[in-house]
């Protein structure tokens, strides 16, 4: 390799590896709408046979037995999968906006929406975060367990107006309307330095309550602007977005000028103390509870990316939440909106 510069070398290789894994990428995509489609009609035949004969759930066990024996080698013919595959097409085919869309993820996370989600316009969320994002099964089946959908729908922040589109929905995502902290133990009348306190010996826990994404940098964070030092309850790091995550936490109802002093440690931050390979940074100010129209005005105006929450000391958050859900019309509307 005497005469062959090694940076043009290295920038081909890059750019042979980059075709490669598109090339093996868009074979698995094929690879996994051909299987879909086979599940689609093999569930479509099952149950038109079904009305046509009036046949029984017998038919399904003589199928998977007498498959299973033709194609021995090939997994996918059981007779719980064959129910699936039924239950597949007798929901989607009824749906012309979500049938072309099962196509586009795998057959394992198709299998967890369908099963765990009763709503079309869920099952429309998830599986369009799933495309959007990678998700892989595990990470799926934590956002359906966390209750993803609600919170996203819920949430209150002004990233629309503060980030950047290219990860806004992420941050969305990472932001929760409501943190459930039932592990702390403390007196009925504590103080804001008693649950930073407790959350940081719960850390675990916490970072889990969190969404699994955060990383801990610290507490009582110091920041100096000027000759005065101010401190931030708790800064956390989002691996995914890349961004520094400020959080307050306050024992009172929300107020309007616990947003101005998060704007104020944002702005601080940014300027002396993110990468320059990082995102802005995100504020969360947890409250005991908040007023969800004081806290759409004090957002409105705010020109840097801030997220409020409530936080509970008892898990009550899903019947709650179900209560607060905008109209179908409204979810619809925004899920129409996260693909464009």
């Amino acid at each position: 390799m005497k005469n062959l510069n090694k940076t043009d070398y290295t920038n081909f290789l890059v750019e042979l590896k980059q075709k490669i894994h598109e090339a093996q990428y868009e074979a698995m995509k094929q690879v996994n709408k051909a299987l879909l489609n086979l599940y689609w009609e093999i569930g479509k035949s099952i149950l038109e046979q079904q009305e046509q004969h009036s046949w029984g759930k017998s038919v399904v066990e003589s199928l998977a037995e007498d498959l299973e024996k033709e194609f021995p080698g090939i997994k996918g013919f059981s007779v719980s999968n064959l129910w699936r595959m039924r239950n597949f097409y007798e929901v989607y085919s009824k749906s012309s906006k979500l049938a072309p869309l099962v196509r586009e993820i795998g057959w394992s996370h198709n299998i967890l929406i369908l099963e765990k989600c009763k709503d079309d316009l869920e099952k429309e969320f998830y599986i369009k975060m799933t495309k959007k994002y990678g998700w892989t099964k595990n990470v799926l089946i934590h956002q359906i367990e966390g209750k993803a959908y609600e919170r996203f729908l819920l949430n209150q922040n002004n990233f629309d107006k503060a980030l950047e589109e290219k990860y806004r929905h992420q941050a969305k995502l990472a932001v929760k309307d409501s943190y459930s902290f039932d592990f702390l133990e403390m007196s009925e009348d504590y103080s804001e330095r008693e649950m930073e306190l407790g959350l940081i010996k719960n850390i675990r826990k916490f970072l889990l309550e969190m969404g699994g994404d955060f990383a801990f940098i610290g507490n009582q964070y110091k920041l100096e602007v000027g000759e005065d030092e101010f401190y931030i309850d708790l800064l956390l790091y989002h691996r995914q977005l890349q961004s520094l995550v400020a959080i307050e936490l306050k024992t009172t109802k929300f107020k309007p000028e616990h947003a101005g002093q998060m704007q104020f440690y944002l702005t601080a931050l940014d300027e002396t103390k993110k990468a320059e390979h990082e995102n802005p940074s995100i504020g969360i100010i947890i409250c005991k509870s908040k007023n969800r129209t004081v806290v759409e005005y004090a957002l409105k105006r705010a020109d840097t990316p801030i997220g409020v929450a409530n936080y509970s000391i008892s898990e009550e958050l899903p019947e709650r939440m179900k209560e607060l859900l905008p109209s179908a019309e409204e979810i619809a509307e925004r899920l129409e909106s996260f693909m464009e």
